[in-house]
């Protein structure tokens, strides 16, 4: 679209602001020493949320810098401003920037759809923010990532001080939304917020003191919703249509013996493709041996075994997943503490699109008796309270060891060692924290936590707890510290 035909088709308050942006499109373009920190930290969070070569679309691209920090595969940038549209081309001519209003429908072509789209700063300035997002509709698969990016509305007077004192660049006339008016606009339009964070405590630089009080105290509870910066992360509304999928159930053992046969008769047959795979580690009580009487006893049923070279369950679960064939991937203990007649509720959460990586949490009915102990009972509540804060998402309980989630976001998930390393024994957190970072939309689904009936726990109180203070430790210094 032509400069001539956007301003034959803007309202009174998009001329006043695109002659507002022209008439500062200098200072605009040229970044002082205070803004550019807030930039390069806002952009090393974009990078944070979202993983490098994707099809990312940006609205209000301005120059384009933004949109290229985040290395998409494909970038398409569109502003309002004609003069952003051209110095943004200019400044990055790998990506596709166009002029239009994002209140039009959009001048991309039908079918063609982006992994994330980023609203960044642009949001307040909008006529029409429900319109603006139902048109982004279209162009979103159930997978797609909306990143909206503000400023946090009790700041708003400090940002009009930093503009008068020349600090900030000038921004034109806009509405100052709370986090909360955006995710209910969000909500309205279609989508659901999966995750809402905050950043920047200290905007402009300061000797070194703003970066640790932007790392070590603006991300505390109770604290960083004072932040300047809030992100708010959304996808599609799930229509909650089933589809039907091929599903693999791991089922990770040691010392199990008495389990194994239970499994397979309790299991319901939830799908038409129904891969059970048996991963075997190091077992004294014959459960290797049960193992391959099950699978010759059930020849109907697609059972297949494996014996572990390493120790420890998350070892046993990546192995089980390396062999698996199904859309879906499912964990079910050897323990059957989660009993087995309780899968076909994940699989239709999961099917149906209600969530992305489905936990069960054994916090919500009633246990059995000495199904947990009381002391493991306490801590799990506290830990549940932590790793809320620490992921951004409800959890209430990461160490029931049902998880369930897509082959295709496993892969997604393996990926994220890159960022965390291989730190895990259990195999629980790896899955959680990657899942997280991903923004995958997390469900948790309540069971009735069962005694065993065969065997003795393998959790040790003391140990175990040990590493879970580890695991604190080590997501708050990826996830809130990012290093």
């Amino acid at each position: 679209m032509s400069l001539n035909q956007a301003n034959a088709v803007l309202s009174p308050r998009k001329a006043q602001i695109l002659e507002y942006i022209d008439k500062n499109f200098n200072k605009i373009k040229q970044l002082n020493v205070f803004n550019r920190k807030f930039h390069t930290q806002d952009q090393d969070y974009h990078r944070f949320l979202i993983e490098p070569h994707l099809n990312v679309l940006e609205i209000g691209c301005g120059n384009g810098d933004l949109l290229a920090s985040v290395n998409p595969k494909t970038g398409v940038g569109i502003d309002l401003s004609p003069q952003m549209t051209v110095l943004a081309q200019s400044r990055h001519q790998n990506l596709s920037f166009y002029t239009f209003d994002a209140e039009s429908p959009l001048p991309i072509e039908k079918g063609k759809s982006f992994d994330v789209i980023i609203i960044s700063d642009v949001i307040g300035l909008f006529d029409d923010i429900q319109l603006v997002l139902e048109n982004l509709v279209p162009y979103c698969t159930p997978q797609t990532r909306i990143v909206i990016s503000y400023y946090t509305k009790h700041w708003e007077f400090l940002v009009k001080v930093a503009e008068f004192l020349k600090i900030k660049v000038p921004q034109p006339p806009q509405n100052f939304l709370s986090t909360g008016d955006i995710e209910k606009i969000v909500e309205l339009s279609g989508f659901e917020v999966i995750r809402k964070e905050y950043q920047q405590l200290i905007p402009i630089p300061m000797l070194g003191l703003d970066t640790l009080i932007n790392k070590f105290i603006a991300t505390l509870p109770g604290i960083r919703k004072l932040c300047l910066r809030s992100y708010v992360v959304a996808r599609l509304r799930p229509t909650y249509i089933p589809h039907a999928y091929s599903t693999t159930v791991v089922i990770p053992c040691r010392n199990e013996k008495g389990n194994i046969e239970p499994a397979v008769q309790r299991l319901p047959l939830f799908c038409k493709d129904l891969e059970i795979i048996y991963v075997e580690g190091n077992s004294k009580d014959g459960t290797w041996e049960e193992i391959l009487r099950i699978k010759e006893k059930y020849p109907h049923l697609d059972i297949k075994a494996f014996q572990q070279n390493g120790k420890g369950k998350a070892d046993a679960v990546h192995l089980g997943f390396s062999k698996s064939r199904g859309d879906i991937l499912m964990i079910l203990d050897g323990d059957l503490t989660t009993p087995p007649e309780q899968m076909p509720k994940f699989y239709n959460v999961i099917a149906s699109g209600q969530g992305e990586f489905v936990c069960g949490t054994r916090l919500i009915y009633p246990m059995e008796d000495q199904a947990m102990q009381f002391f493991n009972f306490i801590a799990n509540k506290g830990f549940s309270w932590i790793f809320s804060y620490l992921l951004s998402q409800r959890f209430t309980d990461t160490l029931c060891g049902t998880k369930v989630f897509f082959a295709k976001d496993y892969k997604r998930m393996i990926e994220q060692r890159k960022f965390f390393g291989d730190f895990d024994p259990f195999g629980d957190f790896e899955l959680i924290f990657a899942a997280s970072k991903l923004n995958l939309k997390v469900t948790e689904v309540p069971i009735r936590y069962r005694a065993r009936s065969y065997g003795t726990t393998q959790i040790s109180r003391w140990r175990h707890g040990v590493i879970l203070l580890k695991m604190v430790l080590y997501a708050y210094k990826k996830l809130k510290l990012f290093f």
